[in-house]
């Protein structure tokens, strides 16, 4: 194995990793307390309380997608497809640091690690 596919897979493994935390954090911290005051309300329905969720979900479900293909990436694919993959990946890794920081304003996990995996992604990318 190769210092691309090992950045590729390391890159894909933080993505994926940071993924599933902010996954679990934004149900705690976010969806639950918006989910207690859609039936506190009692005039939001059922589907689009169900919508609202998995749109909230939406980034977790791609930053672990891509996470997962960048790992696909560094054992199967070939050159062109490792750098399509890489390009959609480290583009989704590049928006959630930008936004975290900008939200955050401040050193934080968050945008540190998916700038890390974008950093890794374009080391994967154009090692030779």
């Amino acid at each position: 194995m190769d210092w691309n596919s090992i950045a590729l897979m390391t890159a894909g493994v933080i993505g994926g990793g940071t993924a599933v935390a902010h996954g679990i954090l934004m149900q705690r911290l976010i969806i639950k307390p918006i989910e207690a005051v859609f039936v506190a309300d009692g005039r939001i329905s059922a589907q689009l309380q169900k919508l609202v969720t998995l749109l909230l979900q939406f980034t977790t479900f791609n930053w672990l997608l891509s996470g997962l293909t960048l790992i696909a990436a560094a054992i199967w694919f070939g050159q062109d497809a490792r750098l399509a993959t890489g390009l959609l990946a480290g583009s989704s890794f590049l928006y959630g640091s930008i936004i975290s920081l900008w939200v955050m304003r401040r050193p934080h996990p968050s945008w540190i690690l998916m700038a890390v995996a974008l950093i890794l992604t374009v080391l994967g990318l154009t090692l030779r």
